[in-house]
């Protein structure tokens, strides 16, 4: 049951995230502003949380990279990913990423599976 919650959650997501991006590229003005007004908050703290998990501990470890037996040196690939997205690719626009057949076909294959499991 977890292994379907969490596809659920992840499909949830990935259509959220997917809304975004098609407003973001053909809303009109009037709707783009409403969007970003309500949307753009949740998003930078969404950042936050997720940034503040991977924050380094005392020994400059991420505490949420690392395991039992091999620990992760800050900055951790969450830290480089926001960077990267937020801070070298912020100033410039990218074209809008589509998702990979693997993740598609895992994600069609998911809503199956919880279809079948209601």
């Amino acid at each position: 049951m977890d292994e379907i919650l969490g596809q659920v959650l992840r499909n949830a997501v990935w259509e959220r995230l997917d809304l975004l991006t098609e407003l973001a590229t053909r809303a009109d003005a009037p709707s783009l502003l409403s969007v970003a007004r309500s949307e753009l908050p949740k998003l930078t703290d969404g950042w936050r949380a997720l940034l503040a998990a991977h924050e380094p501990d005392d020994k400059g470890n991420c505490p949420e990279c690392s395991g039992r037996w091999r620990q992760q040196k800050a900055p951790c690939s969450v830290w480089r990913a926001a960077y990267d997205h937020l801070v070298v690719g912020g100033l410039a626009p990218r074209p809008a990423r589509q998702r990979s057949a693997t993740v598609t076909g895992a994600v069609t294959r998911a809503r199956r599976a919880v279809a079948r499991a209601h």
